[in-house]
């Protein structure tokens, strides 16, 4: 048995779970029996599949096993990506994960153990059998690990705000000579799930249609669609709406 240590950054978003190479929506089916089609995972006796149904908000995704279930669902994704098949390796996982600022403080040791399992987790992702070791869980303020990618430019000033404009929060955290002041921060439940919600309202009231997540996403993002000239700028007015208002939110913050 041979032992490779590797480091798999992962967002645990409301919306969206990211790794360095991966987007997928937070959401996934359980089955006792093998899916037909698709990609599947399958842990402990039981098959998974990845949905466009996201799981509902959670502020403590340590209830249960769900998020645990995504992040090997990530860590299958990366190491596909990343290595070779080996038989007899056990990959020894280092996972840095991330939380709202305004969370931190009362989760994060709960948030960092629930990744850290005794043993060795055997699981099959895409036909490919993985042993891994999660052997840490470092957890850090969402916000604040952003700005370190540009620490140099925000510490040249005296006060910045840094704003995750998340699935289901928005979060904003002061930095002070790139020093995080967590006395001046706030996790506001105004996350793009209320847009996109307000989205589909609107657009079933006003079109009789029922829009999906992923058409939101295409209609925003500019690309091709076969949406009519209304529908399309219903949904960039109540966007743009939506980022005007987050802006005076944290304006009176």
């Amino acid at each position: 048995m041979t032992y490779q240590k590797i480091t798999i950054p992962l967002d645990h978003g409301n919306r969206n779970m990211k790794t360095a190479e991966e987007v997928f929506t937070s959401g996934l089916v359980e089955s006792d029996l093998k899916p037909v089609l698709g990609e599947y995972l399958q842990y402990n006796g039981k098959y998974y599949s990845l949905t466009g149904e996201r799981i509902p908000y959670m502020r403590d995704k340590t209830l249960d096993d769900r998020f645990f279930i995504l992040t090997l669902f990530g860590i299958g994704k990366e190491l596909e990506k990343r290595t070779q098949p080996q038989k007899d390796t056990i990959y020894q996982v280092e996972l840095p994960v991330g939380l709202p600022p305004k969370h931190y403080g009362a989760l994060y040791e709960k948030f960092g153990q629930y990744f850290v399992r005794p043993g060795v987790q055997r699981f099959t992702f895409n036909k490919r059998e993985y042993l891994v070791q999660i052997t840490k869980a470092a957890v850090f303020p969402q916000d604040y690990a952003a700005a370190m990618t540009i620490y140099p430019q925000i510490a040249a000033y005296n006060r910045v705000v840094t704003v995750d404009i998340g699935g289901f929060t928005l979060d904003y955290l002061l930095l002070r000579e790139g020093r995080p002041d967590l006395s001046v921060c706030d996790s506001l439940e105004k996350g793009v799930i209320t847009l996109y919600n307000r989205i589909i309202s609107r657009v079933s009231s006003d079109f009789d249609m029922l829009l999906e997540d992923t058409d939101i996403d295409t209609i925003i993002l500019g690309k091709n669609s076969d949406y009519s000239d209304s529908v399309i700028r219903l949904v960039k007015q109540m966007t743009k709406q939506y980022g005007k208002e987050k802006l005076s939110a944290l304006k009176k913050q």
